[in-house]
């Protein structure tokens, strides 16, 4: 299904977003680049953003997914 009929006509002289074309680059396996500015995956704290994560869904429930400043949701920042 086409659904190109539905886009405001300024979108046939977009161009290519340079970022998007990095990020291509450096999602290669074994590829190393600073250039998009991605940490190693390994240095996330993962388990403690797990655990901070099902505190605040159990505390605050939907109102910490819903959009709100900027800065983000107030009770997950204290948290971090």
């Amino acid at each position: 299904m086409s659904f190109e009929h539905l886009l405001a006509d300024r979108t046939g002289g977009m161009k290519v977003n340079a970022i998007r074309e990095i990020l291509k680059v450096v999602s290669q396996p074994g590829m190393i680049s600073l250039a998009g500015g991605l940490p190693s995956p390994d240095s996330f704290p993962m388990q403690i953003m797990t655990e901070l994560t099902n505190t605040v869904l159990t505390k605050y429930g939907s109102r910490a997914l819903q959009y709100d400043a900027t800065e983000g949701f107030a009770p997950l920042l204290t948290a971090l």
